[in-house]
């Protein structure tokens, strides 16, 4: 195939302090059969050398560097701008904690362009655990008005068993890997930076869909994740930080403020927020005082804060 006319593909990966899983995704992407990508690492404020042994050892890579951890909305935003900027036609984002299928890309561009009719904005391949290589992590999102909550497919499933064979639309993608066209980005936006991390991929995902741009998973294509890798970590309080609840908690209201209207929006809003009470009771009953308090402060400042113009430092730095 002459790859020369195949469409430009910038692959974007964010690196937190990971350099361990950067690299063996990188050289997972190494693998595979679709040539004209070029792969853009952004380093988020990273304190372990992460950068410097990563530009070490993949040199024809573009590393682009954060002072400080701008979260993962707007660390993949630094990476897309430089994407658009360069012209690319095709915009992927990729957890740096994956691995990929030699053949991942070519069968989501494949179909991309094989269906112009279905105005396609965004694919994703099927994610599998990469433990477990058998299971489903993630095969696409719903999202359900009445209840604000988003809701993953088929998550810990047997592949086998899922019977997935051809293509189908969702309500939404996951960050964990999408692969979206320049003109889908340009029309419909970056991500919103004031989410930091969790759900701003659904919030994108639904301001994608109100932008008539049609959303697919693509199962022949496959990768594969570690899920949570830069997330768990040993704590007084479990393996997940109490500062995990605080962002969880906060944009799943944030959530159903931007996208569930009336009639079903007091009604989502009460569902969301009696499931973040219970939590709460929860968290009391087991003593975890400082994940206690994170819910608490979710619920408090999801209800009140500009979800639009939340400041970078604050953002980052409140609740940790």
């Amino acid at each position: 195939m002459d790859y020369s006319k195949e469409p430009s593909v910038a692959i974007i990966l964010v690196n937190w302090n990971g350099y361990l899983f950067t690299s063996q995704c990188l050289r997972s992407l190494e693998e595979i059969d679709y040539p004209p990508v070029h792969v853009i690492v952004v380093d988020n404020g990273s304190s372990d050398d992460s950068l410097t042994k990563l530009q070490g050892e993949f040199p024809d890579h573009t590393f682009l560097r954060s002072e400080e951890n701008l979260g993962f909305a707007a660390g993949n935003n630094l990476g897309i701008s430089y994407a658009l900027e360069k012209n690319f036609e095709y915009v992927m984002l990729l957890n740096n904690d994956t691995q990929v299928a030699p053949d991942f890309l070519s069968k989501l561009l494949y179909f991309l362009r094989k269906h112009p009719d279905k105005n396609l904005g965004v694919v994703q391949p099927l994610i599998l655990y990469n433990h477990d290589r058998t299971l489903i992590w993630n095969a696409g999102g719903v999202f359900k008005k009445i209840t604000g909550a988003s809701k993953t497919l088929l998550e810990g499933k047997v592949i086998d068993d899922a019977n997935l064979k051809n293509a189908y639309p969702v309500d939404w993608i996951t960050g964990c890997c999408m692969l979206l066209s320049a003109a889908c980005i340009r029309t419909s936006g970056l991500m919103n930076p004031s989410y930091f991390a969790y759900f701003e991929d659904v919030d994108w995902s639904l301001r994608i869909r109100k932008n008539n741009y049609s959303l697919y998973v693509v199962p022949s294509s496959k990768i594969f994740h570690e899920a949570g890798a830069s997330s768990k970590s040993a704590h007084a309080e479990g393996t997940l930080h109490p500062v995990i609840f605080y962002y969880t908690s906060r944009n799943q209201l944030f959530q159903v403020r931007q996208h569930v209207d009336f009639p079903f929006f007091f009604l989502a809003m009460a569902i969301q927020v009696s499931k973040l009470l219970l939590w709460m009771l929860y968290f009391l009953l087991r003593g975890r005082k400082k994940k206690l308090l994170a819910v608490f402060y979710g619920i408090r400042d999801g209800l009140r804060l500009n979800m639009h113009d939340i400041p970078v430092s604050w953002r980052r730095n409140y609740f940790l």
